[in-house]
Formats: structure tokens, sequence, C-alpha cells
């Protein structure tokens, strides 16, 4: 045996170290081999053992044994098939996870360091290329999890590996197309780190990688395709400059490829990613808003110029039509839009998505004019295309402007109408018929509704009751939308009252009472009768509208302020009244009683008739006041102070009214209740509301009097009694008034008043009192003396004392004036003449003929004609006539005395010329008998 063939004990210790090293790798594959993919810690630990073991083994290598090579190399491949179980096996478990699926990944990466440590092993064909191919496939299952690092470093070993080939001698296609992906992943990876420049420059270089063939090209441009989506996605600044580079480098490879198809197939798929390609850039062109770019690549598109191998026309892609729409308004060419929007009309099933957007892109620019063409496209559509409830709803919005595009009313107008026309087709409606569709139905009555509603409230009732009524077509006849039916037919009427279409308003109101009797219904009912004049049904209404449960007493309030409006006063007050009754049934109100009270009276007041109404209403007003008090019932402070002014002052004008048209009765109460609501103190204005309580309990005095007249009936005793009350009230505020604020007028009323009411009483002492107190007063003047005087002269209740006193004090005042009223002097003489002779008779003759001569001294110096010569013939003839009974009885005495004064008395009269001759002549005969027969003993 030679010495250089026995082995050194090294080389077997080397030798035994690999075979540990193998069948450690081995006893672990068997363990991944019979490894369950959910057991990911198990999986964890193990490939921390692979990669210690391949450490240990690695520092062996190069191998010089190929059957060791090849062993190690069967070692990987098994551990690469078991990945490959094991991700099959995790893709459909559920138990698999992000971690399992790592260490999976990182065994692969053993494999593929495994495979590369075996090197070159004899009668295995491009060893190096399978090398490669492992660390491709492990890069991008790296790629996949987001270890971009580690995808990189595989994907790199790859291209060291390939890099070391020669190219030429490299034949097999696949082969080659490996070179390709993996400069194309090491693209990719350098693009998901950021590295723009690296990822671009592989590309770039990936291009003396295809090798004319149809594949390469076809995977190259796709590249570059996914960069510029990658570009658009990130919206950057440069995005669309970035984005269409990599385009037309796309482009350009698709046309390159073009030229190296060999088969019907591959001209057929490159075309489509070319029509793919060549859309995107024009989608691009359209952001950068160069319009005239994209309709040339529109043009070619559908021409289909480009292809180089020929074939059936151009592309007839949905999306082209969009684009050109979307082009073509852009350049403001809107008729051009409109062809292409409406040529989609004939492509069958075009997406959803893809004519939607065309019609939204056309609308907004094309505005209301296009709202026409755009209910034409979306209806034509529908029989060619699949439209969905959802896109008919996204449709209607569009074109009723509901998203505040800011339309004029004009083109709201317009735009409803088409609205109309779209969503009552029956097409249109087909598509919310049955279930599932119940979020688009709701939705799309949304829409109508506020569409109807912004043009009910700019008063276009006509076309918003249009889309109230097509917005209901959207209502399923069901329990559930009752209400909803019921709230769209009182919607309806309130657009018809608009119209002044009363019956059409009162069908709708009629269907909404059958589905929801409520208070807005009644009261919709209501205001229909206010509208027909109808008062009485309008009246006979009110009690309904009270009965119904949601029934506030808002409406009531309403109802008044409606009737008002339409001048049905008599409907107005009946809703007041019936207002006023809930005022205690604790129920909120919706505005103070005073309020209601005073409004009432103020309607009731517009017409003549209505007194007794009026009447009645103030005298709730003062038993309320009663019973809640005044600083309750009016108000507090200066408010409170108005309001009850306020019906003092509306209680007075009503009694002064009735006054001047004599009806007495109504007078009486309006004037008592004027000074009970005067009577009230009020702060700052005592003293005026005691001067107009007076006046009204005063008046109220003198209205029962007057009626007393008037009925030619006499008071009752109880009546008699009030009167003493009122009187007694208002003698008290006469008394507590100064001097200065004293009216002189109201104390002779009250005066004159207080004298009749105790004559009713027999009580003549108080009378005399009364009229002397007067007298004594700085209130009292002439006339109201003779006016006393006159009044206690005559009538079954004449009191003589009083009328003496008052003509005597009344014609003393007469005389005492500068410039006498010989007229007032003339007519107080007479009456008290009058007096004097009917209540002293001949028991005082002489003071009777006192009063002549006192007539005779007043005229004696006058003017003529100063006093009235109707008077001054009375006196002297009456005087004259009063010698008569003397004369025949043959009293001389008294004959003479009467005679002369008669005499004087006409001689101081102008136009007694020739009685004044009768009279002498008279006289001298009767004296001469008188001489004959002797003075006084015998008849002359």
């Amino acid at each position: 045996m030679r010495i250089a063939e026995v082995s050194s004990p090294d080389s077997r210790h080397q030798a035994d170290y690999q075979e540990r090293l193998l069948s450690q790798l081995d006893s672990l594959i068997k363990q991944i081999e019979s490894h369950s993919p959910s057991h990911s810690q198990t999986l964890s630990a193990l490939s921390c053992d692979f990669r210690q073991t391949l450490t240990h083994l690695s520092q062996l290598a190069p191998f010089s044994s190929n059957s060791l090579k090849l062993n190690v190399w069967k070692l990987s491949y098994r551990l690469w098939n078991s990945c490959v179980d094991l991700s099959n096996a995790a893709s459909i478990s559920r138990s698999s996870s992000k971690f399992s699926a790592d260490a999976i990944a990182e065994l692969r990466y053993v494999a593929a360091d495994l495979l590369y440590l075996a090197s070159d092993v004899a009668g295995v064909p491009s060893p190096a290329i399978k090398s490669a191919f492992f660390y491709y496939k492990t890069g991008l299952v790296w790629h996949d999890l987001k270890k971009f690092d580690l995808a990189s470093s595989c994907l790199e070993k790859a291209t060291e590996i390939m890099s070391k080939l020669d190219i030429s001698k490299v034949s097999d296609s696949g082969d080659k197309k490996l070179l390709l992906d993996i400069n194309i992943a090491r693209s990719r990876t350098a693009w998901e780190v950021l590295d723009g420049n690296l990822a671009i420059t592989l590309l770039n270089r990936s291009k003396c990688l295809v090798f004319g063939l149809f594949e390469h090209y076809k995977s190259l441009a796709n590249q570059y395709l996914m960069f510029a989506k990658s570009v658009l996605s990130k919206n950057e600044t440069n995005s669309l400059n970035d984005a269409l580079k990599f385009m037309n480098e796309a482009l350009d490879l698709c046309e390159k490829g073009l030229a190296e198809t060999r088969t019907r197939e591959e001209t057929t798929e490159l075309r489509g990613l070319k029509f793919k390609t060549l859309r995107f850039i024009s989608a691009v062109h359209l952001q950068k808003g160069e319009y005239e770019s994209v309709i040339k690549c529109v043009r070619v598109l559908r021409e289909g110029s480009f292809n180089v191998n020929g074939g059936d026309g151009g592309d007839h892609h949905a999306s082209l039509p969009v684009l050109a729409v979307k082009a073509w308004l852009g350049l403001g060419r809107y008729g051009e839009a409109e062809k292409e929007l409406r040529g989609m009309v004939t492509m069958k099933g075009i997406p959803e998505g893809i004519w939607v957007s065309a019609v939204e892109a056309y609308f907004p620019a094309a505005g209301t004019a296009g709202a026409e063409t755009a209910k034409g496209v979306f209806l034509g559509l529908l029989g060619r295309c699949h439209v969905s409830a959802k896109t008919a709803v996204r449709m209607v919005h569009r074109v009723t402007g509901d998203d505040g595009d800011g339309v004029s009313e004009g083109a709201v107008k317009v735009r409803a109408k088409v609205v109309a026309e779209l969503v009552s087709d029956e097409r249109v409606l087909a598509l919310f018929a049955g279930d599932g569709v119940d979020k688009e139905r709701i939705a799309i009555h949304a829409i109508l509704w506020n569409c109807a509603s912004s043009l009910f409230r700019s008063k276009d009732y006509q076309t918003s009751a249009d889309m109230f009524e097509k917005s209901m077509l959207y209502l399923p006849f069901d329990t559930d939308n009752r209400i909803l039916r019921a709230k769209s037919f009182r919607v309806l009427c309130l657009c018809y009252l608009g119209l002044c279409q009363l019956d059409r308003a009162q069908e709708y109101i009629t269907e909404a009472e059958k589905l929801e009797p409520n208070i807005a219904s009644a009261f919709l009912k209501f205001k229909i009768y206010l509208q027909k004049n109808d008062h009485k049904g309008a009246i006979n209404q009110i009690l309904p509208m009270t009965i119904c449960l949601d029934f506030t007493t808002d409406f009531l309030s309403l109802a008044a302020h409606e009737a008002v409006a339409c001048h049905a006063l008599s409907v107005a007050v009946a809703s007041l009244s019936n207002l006023l009754n809930f005022y205690n049934s604790g129920k909120p109100m919706p505005t103070k009683e005073v309020v209601v009270l005073r409004t009432l009276i103020t309607i009731l007041s517009q017409d003549s008739g209505n007194e007794s109404e009026v009447l009645k209403y103030m005298k709730r007003a003062h038993a309320r006041t009663s019973e809640l008090g005044p600083g309750c019932f009016f108000g507090k402070e200066e408010v409170g102070r108005r309001e009850q002014n306020w019906f003092g002052v509306m209680s007075w004008n009503f009694g002064t009214r009735c006054g001047k048209e004599k009806n007495y009765e109504l007078c009486v109460e309006f004037l008592r209740l004027a000074s009970e609501f005067f009577g009230m103190l009020v702060d700052g204005q005592v003293e005026v509301n005691n001067i107009m309580v007076c006046k009204s309990l005063i008046l109220s005095v003198s209205a029962m009097i007057a009626s007393e007249n008037q009925k030619q009936t006499a008071l009752l005793d109880t009546e008699v009694k009030q009167a003493v009350e009122l009187l007694d009230r208002a003698g008290k505020i006469l008394t507590s008034l100064s001097t200065g604020t004293m009216d002189s007028d109201l104390f002779f009323m009250y005066t004159f008043n207080a004298y009749d009411i105790q004559g009713r009483l027999n009580n003549s002492e108080s009378q005399e009192l009364l009229i002397k107190a007067f007298a004594s007063s700085k209130a009292c003047n002439p006339e109201n003396l003779l006016e006393i005087g006159l009044a206690a002269s005559q009538g079954p209740r004449s009191n003589p004392q009083v009328a003496t006193f008052a003509l005597n004090e009344c014609l003393s005042a007469l005389l005492s004036s500068p410039s006498p009223n010989y007229q007032s002097v003339a007519l107080t003489i007479r009456k008290l003449i009058a007096v004097a002779s009917i209540h002293r008779g001949d028991t005082d003759d002489d003071a009777v003929h006192d009063m002549y001569k006192q007539a005779y001294r007043i005229t004696v110096g006058l003017k003529e004609g100063e006093y009235p010569s109707e008077e001054g013939k009375w006196l002297a003839m009456t005087a004259w006539n009063r010698a008569a009974v003397p004369v025949k009885l043959g009293q001389i005495d008294p004959a003479k005395k009467w005679m002369n004064v008669g005499l004087e008395l006409a001689r101081q009269v102008s136009g007694m010329q020739t009685y004044r001759s009768c009279m002498e002549d008279f006289i001298s005969s009767f004296e001469k008998k008188c001489l004959q027969f002797g003075t006084g003993k015998t008849k002359p």
C-alpha cells in the first residue's frame, strides 16, 4: 500500500463531520416533512436549527466529492418541496399566521443557500440557473411578506449567480425569462423601499433582456404600467408627468412586442395591453387638462391604426365614451359630448359605473340644458345594461341638483320636470320593486321630497305638487308607511291651497284623514273652509280640531290669525272664544288671556251691532280680573297699566257710543264696567283714573234716567238703590279731588243726577243740601242753576223750595254779570213767578207782586229790544190780567196794584202802544167809577 493512499486522521475526521452534518440536515428535513403549519413556534425553532447546521456545513465548502454535492442538492430540493407543501397547507388552513409564513420563508432561504452551497453537480443541467431560481422565488416570497431587505438580498444573490453566465449561451426560453424576471423583481423591491432611481435603472436595464420574445415584452410593459399606477396613486406634484413617462415606455414595449408576435393569440393579448396602456395615457392627459391629446388617443384607440398586424377594428372599451365626453366638455364642445353620451346607449353590457361617471361628468358642465339628455341616456341604458336602484338614486340626485350646486329657480323647475318624467317611468319604478332595495327606495323618496319642499318654499306650488306626487310612487302601501303617506297628502293639500284649487285640496286632506286623523289634517280642512268663504263650515270644524289627540291650543290661535287674514271675523271670534275655554284647563297657552280678550273685542268692534258681544267679553275680562287679580291678569308695571287702560277706554268709548245712539241699557253696563276698570289702582295714574271713574259713574246714572224716560217706565227700587250707590262713590271721589282738578260740568251732572235720585226717595232735605252745596261752589254757573230750577219746578217730583232757591240764585248770578243774558233773566223770572203762583197761590200775593216789580226795575233803562219783547209782553199782560179777579170782586186796591204794574211794564216794552192806550183808558174809567161809589166800598 502506498503511503498516499492511506487516509490521514484529519481527512477521516472531516468526512465524519460532514456525514454528521448531513445526517442532522436529513433529520431536520424529516421533521419538516412531517410538520403541521399550525405549529409555528416549533417551525421557527427548526429554521434556527437549519441555519446553524448550514453555517457549520458552509465552513467545509467547497466540496470535492460530487456525491457529497449531489447529496446536499437532494437535501436542498427536499427542504424546498417541504416548504412548498407547508405553504400550500397554510394557504388553506384557518390556523395559518404571519409568523408561520415568515418561518416557511426562512426555510426557503435555507434551501436556496443549501443549493448554492452544493455548487456545480455533475449530471445536473444548468445548476447555477436552478440555484438562482431558488433565490428568485425566495425573494418573491419575502417581497410578498413586506420584508424588502431580505427580498433584495435574495434577488441580488440570484442576479449575482446569473451574471456569471454567458447570456449568449443561454438557449432555453425559460432560463432567459428568469433573467428578466429577476431584474423586474429587483426593480419592484427597490420601488417599494422608495429607491426610485434604482428601480427605473433596473427596468431600463431589463430592455436588453427581452430577447425579442412576446412574453418578455408583455412582462416588462406590465411592470412599467404598474409603476405608472403606483405614481398616480400617490397624487404628488409631478405624479402625472412621471406616470406618463412610464406609460409611454409601456406603450413603446407593446409596439415593439407586436412586431415579434407569432400567433394571433399573442397579438390579441399584447394589443389588449396596449389598448389598456393607451387608455391610461388618455386618462392622464384628461387629468392634466390636455383635452386635444385625449381626443387623439380615443380616436387612435377606436380606429386601431396602430395595429401593425392588422385586426378587426379598434378598441371598444366602455371607458372610451367617458374619456371622450369629459374631453369634449373640457373643450367646451357640448354637442360632441352629447353625441358621445347618446352613443353609449347603443353599447351593450356597458358597466354601470362607467356610464354613470359619463353622465355625472356631462350634467354639471351642460347644466340644466343637459337634464333631458341625462334622462334619455339613463332610460336608454335601462334595457341594455345592468342598472341598479342605487344608480337610479345617484342619477336623480344629480339631476335635481339636491347637492346644492347653486342653480337658479328656473333651472330647478326644469330639472324637476325632467326628474318627474324619469322617476315615473315604469322601467325606473321596476328597479325599486320587490325586496332588497328598501334603502334605495327611502333615499329616492327623500330626494324627491326635498326637491318638492324647495319648490314649495319658492312658491312654485304646481311643480312642487308634481314632485310630491312622484315621491309617493316610492312609498309602499303598507302599515309602516301609512303616516308618511298621510303626511304627503297633507303637503299636497297645501300645494293646491296655494294654487287655489280648493276641491282638489279637499280631496287630498280627506285621504290624509283616512290614514291619520290628527290636528294637522283637521286644521287644513278648517283652512279650506276659510278659502271657500264657508264661514259656517269653518266654525263647525273648530270642535273637531279641539278633540284631536295631538291638539294644542296654538292651533286655535293660528286659526284666528288665518280667519282675520281672510276677513272672516265671525270665524276668528269663534276660534278665540273656544281658546278662552282652555285657560282654566291647565294646558300650556300660546298667549295671555288678556291678549285673547283684547283681540276678540277689537275684532267685534269693527262691525256695528256687536255691542252685546263686546259687553259679554268685557264682563269676562272684569270677572277674570277679580278672580286672578289685576297684576296676574293684565300684567306687571307698564305693560299691565296699558292693558288695563285699554279695557277702560274701550268700555268708555262703547258706553258713550251707545249713549249717542240712545241705547241706554248697554250704555249703563259699559260705563259701569269702565268705572271698574278705571277704578283699579294703577301706579302713577291714580288721579287721572279717578276722574274717569267719576265720569263713568255719573254718566251711567244719567243713562239709567235717560232709559227710564225712553221706555216711560219708572226705575225699579233695585235700580234706584244701585244709582244711589254709584252716586255715593262718585260723590266721594269728587270730595277727594282738588278744586283745580274738578270739572264743573262733572260736578253739575253729579248734582243734577243726585237731586233726581233723591227726589225718588222723597228726600227733599238732601235735595236742598245738594243744590245749596252746588250753588256755593266755584263750579256753579247761572245756566246750571237755571236747569236745576226748571227741573225742580216741574214734573211729578217737583220741589218748589229747591226751584225757588235755584232760580233766585240764578237770577242773582245773571244780574251780577257785567253783560247779563236777559233771555235767561226773563226765563228765570217767568219760572219764579210760575213757581210762586202755583205753589203759593193767593197766600203770598205780595211776593209775586215783588217779582213783577223786580222785573220792572230790571227793564228800566234797557235799550229797546235788549230785554226779550215777548217776555216783556208776557210780564205786562200777566200782571194786567192778575187785576181781573180783584176788579170783578170789587177789590179796588189789589186791582189798581196789578193794573199799575202791568201798565208800567207795558211802557217798557216796544210794540205795546195800543195795549198801553187801552190800559190807560181802562184805568181812567176804573178810577172814575171808584170815585162815584167810594173807594173800596162798592163795585165800580
